[in-house]
């Protein structure tokens, strides 16, 4: 059995755009049913979202039966000891390209490297389970490090402070912009639009590109998720499963609420 190639990193490394997808309902059947839909990658959030290992696991299995999506998993927390266990656990669900929160210098940056890798490259520790398909990839070990992908989230103004030397990080694939949080860290809370938000978000694509490393970033407009494309980001999530699911049933509510609501002669039933 062969060690399968990672196509999310592959296709980062080409430069080719990935159209990306935040679920966060936390469920396999509705992960599944997004994975249906044809985006490139899907985000398992692990962060802000009601998931758990074994949840994970379920939504890794749904995803894999469409092999046109990628499952991401971003973890809760990336440093210090609970994170490096966290991301060995990740990693031994079989899950191949992790995305880490709160990312701030460069030497968190590399630490998140080494957790990412075995050993003489990194600390991970041995035991792939799933990943190797309970050993029957036998090359895993040897073969793992290269199709991990690790993308790491800038979004804080110590982040945009050091966001060169964190593009300059040898293995980390990508640089995840989070438009929310860094609006809170520039004084601008729920803010994301603001002048001076957009134009960090313009310098900080600018710069990882520059380095040589993918930029992505997240946003449900549509309009906005194009800027971002023709801006530079590489890898763009236009939509999240659960504001999608929200915004949808609110609207269809609201439509006959309305016309129940309405006087007799201006009904159309």
């Amino acid at each position: 059995m062969q060690l399968p190639v990672n196509p999310f990193k592959q296709a980062l490394a080409e430069k080719r755009a990935q159209i990306g997808l935040w679920v966060g309902l936390g469920d396999s059947y509705t992960t599944e049913i997004c994975a249906g839909a044809g985006f490139d990658w899907l985000l398992l959030d692990g962060e802000h979202s009601p998931n758990d290992l074994r949840s994970l696991l379920q939504q890794a299995q749904a995803v894999a039966a469409y092999p046109a999506s990628h499952a991401i998993a971003r973890v809760p927390v990336g440093h210090g000891h609970a994170g490096t266990t966290l991301i060995k656990q990740y990693l031994d669900l079989g899950i191949q390209t992790l995305l880490v929160p709160m990312v701030d210098t460069a030497p968190q940056a590399t630490a998140l490297v080494r957790a990412m890798r075995y050993p003489p490259r990194g600390i991970r520790g041995m035991g792939g389970a799933r990943a190797s398909r309970w050993g029957r990839i036998a090359a895993y070990p040897k073969e793992a490090n290269s199709q991990v992908c690790l993308l790491v989230q800038a979004e804080s103004q110590e982040a945009l402070d050091n966001l060169d030397a964190i593009a300059a990080t040898e293995g980390v694939d990508g640089i995840f912009i989070g438009p929310a949080d860094l609006s809170a860290s520039l004084g601008h809370v729920g803010d994301p639009m603001h002048a001076d938000v957009q134009a960090a978000i313009e310098d900080a694509v600018r710069r990882i590109n520059k380095a040589g490393k993918a930029a992505g970033i997240l946003t449900p407009d549509e309009a906005l998720a194009r800027r971002y494309l023709d801006m530079g980001f590489l890898f763009v999530a236009v939509g999240l499963d659960n504001n999608l699911l929200a915004k949808h049933t609110s609207a269809l509510a609201a439509r006959f609420k309305t016309q129940l609501n309405a006087p007799a002669a201006s009904k159309t039933y």
